[in-house]
């Protein structure tokens, strides 16, 4: 029964890091951490960003949770936790730096509805080269307003 607990504990995770980005784009990307963020939005020279800056915070932090997991029985949850992290990132990185920015450069086009809604949303975010004004701070979820509308 532990494996379901481990499972739905890594779900559920992955689950939240999507609040936890959503709140951490729009208030601390848009918000004080904009020096970070800035350069994600407007054209730059070379491959990094400052903006990839937080994926090593987060990589330290669901690192972390998965060593201290394993280093202390007691606490062997943080390392399901740490996974959890971990899947988003890797969602995260597969959705946006491959798959919408096309950092690393592969064909790919968009058919489910779900990618387009989420592509566009995503699109839309970047129409603002600001700090303020964005809208659409998801990453994997976008409401249904941002559905591409079919030309009649």
């Amino acid at each position: 029964m532990l494996w379901l607990y481990k499972i739905l504990i890594v779900a559920g995770t992955f689950a939240f890091m999507e609040g936890v980005a959503w709140f951490s784009h729009k208030y601390i990307m848009h918000g004080f951490g904009w020096n970070w963020h800035k350069d994600h939005h407007n054209h730059h020279k070379g491959f990094f960003e400052k903006n990839d800056y937080y994926a090593v915070f987060f990589s330290i932090i669901a690192s972390s949770t998965i060593i201290y997991g394993n280093i202390d029985p007691q606490y062997w949850f943080l390392t399901y936790f740490g996974f959890g992290v971990t899947l988003y990132g890797i969602a995260y990185f597969i959705f946006h730096d491959l798959i919408v920015h096309r950092r690393i450069k592969f064909k790919y086009s968009a058919k489910s509805r779900y990618m387009k809604r989420i592509m566009n949303a995503h699109y839309v975010h970047h129409k603002v080269h600001t700090k303020e004004g964005a809208q659409a701070f998801g990453f994997l979820f976008a409401p249904k307003k941002y559905d591409i509308k079919k030309k009649v």
